[in-house]
């Protein structure tokens, strides 16, 4: 069965939408300490490269509502009314000159009155209620008086009101009134115990005509009715009090009689009585000069209050908040179409990111990166550590799994430069399922080659420096991208290897992945790499038919060890014993035949000389890469821990001798 729906706007042939940018930014916020909710709704918030974000959208409803404040004013009803008394008086003054029929005395005293009229309109309007006028064009201005204001308070709680009564007739005014009276007898049965939907029906079967909105039920018939009525009282509410005093004067001549009013303050009161909810007490400083009538002006109050709304979903401030909160239809309203498939785009996008899998509620209720997602954001990073290592000296990057060695049973596509072997069954099948069984004919897209894994199989240690400095420095969010990046690789690439990640501060503990991505900043002071180093041989012990790698990024020299008992020494400077206690470990390293490399970060000439002795003592190297270079740097390492040298060379290009980075 087909189902149809009302077009929502935007490329009907558009992908869906893509994640990786989000992903990538929110891995970026949650490594510098946000939590995954928190990272979304500032993605959200910010908005991607083509993508407008929340803030932009509440800047443009801001700059709407501003711009509706500055251009307009209230008294666009009160100038059209004294323009039509302008042009009433006029015309009679005419006529009288004229008129050679007329008695000069009846003529003297026309005059007199005309030159007399009080200053104020509303005054002036009402003391010629009663005038004779002697002009037809006098006669139909001021006529045209009654049924502008009449139109402008219908418009007021009705729009559209002011031109459908345009030229309105006798007949056509009744109608009104017989509408107000009936739904005034609604509005106050609905009060008293409530209207049936026969009762509504039978109303709306009648006065149908009044309501272009095609209300379905009484609660929607109420609340637009509430809504008008609330922001028709705030413009009131945002007159100056003369101004009120001249309306309140003038709306008694409304259609020739105060009828309309009555009816009209009934209406407002029952409202009021159904609907307490509604801002009824609220008000604008209006500070244009685009004079504005009843009708545009209360229309003009409901786009502020609907542009204050969209501010506050737009803001998404409040507990459970959600982009499903915002009223994408009011969005289009306002701010046009562009911003509201805008708006779509990032419920779509918030929609995917909570159903695909890539956060996921913990047992507290908190939300977190799910597996999913670290491996998704650590591809990202491994591609970015790809193109900075591809980009040096000429270099190219590099997809093989490993060294020529063993098959890993996996395939990959080939790519320029691959020497593996083809998997020849693969390759055949893609050309069949591509273009069919005879003739096969292969293409580039069809080849497939076997992946290798290297011959060696390491057991890598990974130590991250997590002491105060580190995050003091800007250093910390670089750290967790380094370390995610290496473990993607190894668990995508080199499977047969086994990493393990240890973060060391004051003390040091073992950690999954997801644990260090979304390690808040520690403030403890000390740096204890005897317990880093410790934790990295019982690594390597577990693993004695493995190749030990150790790769040691820090920003200090050690400051803490652990003491026989298991308590935690603490000194600085560095005192001799903890230096005693980390050359120990690492000597250990090196007796089990581990391959050290130490990443030096900051500029401190003493951290340089010690790290640079303890690398010398085994035989390792150290580097000294910036921040941006600190993935590559890592990676490199430990790619290069993989087989000789020259062979990683060979691949990379010699990448270890310029740049910004440097082997000792």
């Amino acid at each position: 069965m087909s189902r149809f729906r009302k077009y929502d706007g935007g490329d009907p042939l558009a992908p869906p939408v893509d994640l990786a940018e989000a992903l990538d930014a929110i891995g970026q916020d949650v490594m510098a300490g946000y939590s995954p909710e928190r990272a979304m709704r500032e993605f959200l918030r910010r908005g991607g490269t083509d993508q407008a974000g929340l803030d932009e959208l509440a800047r443009r409803v801001a700059e709407k509502r501003r711009e509706i404040l500055q251009r307009n004013d209230l008294d666009g009803t009160m100038r059209e009314v004294r323009e039509l008394l302008d042009k009433a008086v006029l015309a009679e003054r005419g006529q009288l000159a004229r008129d050679i029929t007329m008695d000069d005395g009846d003529r003297a005293f026309r005059e007199l009155m005309l030159d007399n009229l009080p200053t104020s309109t509303p005054a002036a309007v009402g003391e010629l209620s009663s005038y004779d006028w002697q002009s037809s064009e006098a006669r139909e201005a001021y006529e045209e008086i009654k049924d502008l204001l009449g139109r402008e308070l219908l418009d007021q709680r009705f729009a559209g009101m002011k031109q459908a009564l345009e030229g309105a007739t006798e007949e056509d005014r009744q109608a009104v009134q017989e509408m107000l009276s009936d739904l005034n007898d609604l509005l106050e049965k609905h009060a008293a115990g409530g209207v049936t939907d026969d009762e509504f029906r039978d109303f709306m079967d009648k006065h149908g005509d009044f309501f272009p909105d095609d209300p379905q039920d009484m609660d929607e018939l109420l609340d637009s009715l509430a809504q008008r009525a609330a922001a028709a009282q705030r413009m009131l509410n945002s007159m100056t009090p003369e101004q009120r005093q001249e309306l309140m004067e003038l709306s008694q001549q409304a259609f020739g009689s105060p009828q309309l009013m009555e009816q009209l303050a009934r209406m407002d009161a029952n409202l009021q009585a159904l609907r307490p909810g509604e801002d009824w007490s609220g008000s604008e400083s209006f500070e244009g000069d685009q004079g504005m009538g009843l009708g545009d002006g209360t229309g003009a109050l409901q786009d502020l209050a609907q542009l204050d709304a969209l501010a506050d979903q737009l803001a998404q401030s409040h507990h459970g908040a959600r982009m499903d909160d915002v009223d994408l239809d009011a969005l289009a309203k306002q701010l046009g179409s562009e911003a509201a498939v805008a708006a779509k785009t990032l419920q779509e996008l918030e929609r995917a990111l909570r159903d695909s899998g890539y956060l996921k509620r913990g047992s507290d209720g908190e939300l977190r990166l799910s597996p999913k997602a670290m491996r998704q954001l650590g591809k990202a990073l491994l591609r970015d550590v790809a193109e900075r290592m591809s980009g040096r000296a000429g270099a190219r990057e590099t997809r093989t799994t490993g060294l020529a060695g063993e098959q890993s049973g996996a395939t990959r596509r080939w790519e320029f430069g691959s020497t593996e072997p083809w998997d020849v069954p693969r390759t055949i099948t893609n050309a069949v399922l591509r273009g069919g069984a005879s003739p096969v004919r292969i293409q580039v897209d069809d080849i497939e080659v076997v992946e290798t894994e290297a011959r060696t199989q390491a057991a890598v240690a990974l130590l991250v420096d997590t002491s105060f400095s580190m995050a003091m420095d800007g250093r910390w969010v670089p750290m967790k991208r380094t370390a995610l990046a290496l473990h993607q690789l190894v668990r995508s690439r080199f499977r047969g290897d086994d990493i393990q990640l240890i973060a060391f501060g004051r003390h040091a503990q073992v950690m999954e992945i997801e644990e260090l991505t979304a390690l808040d900043a520690r403030w403890d002071k000390g740096t204890n790499l005897h317990h880093g180093l410790l934790l990295a041989n019982r690594f390597f012990s577990k693993h004695p038919n493995a190749q030990p790698v150790l790769l040691v990024v820090t920003d200090g020299e050690p400051t803490a060890h652990l003491e026989p008992d298991g308590d935690v020494w603490f000194s600085y400077p560095p005192h001799p014993l903890t230096i005693a206690h980390s050359v120990r470990e690492l000597d250990a390293a090196a007796r089990l035949g581990a391959q050290t490399t130490f990443f030096r970060l900051g500029e401190d000439p003493g951290l340089a000389r010690f790290i640079d002795s303890m690398a010398r003592r085994v035989d390792g190297r150290m580097v000294s890469p910036e921040l941006d270079d600190l993935g590559a740097a890592v990676v490199g390492s430990y790619l290069g821990s993989r087989g000789p040298a020259s062979s990683y060379r060979e691949h990379f290009g010699d990448w270890y001798g310029g740049g910004r980075g440097f082997w000792v």
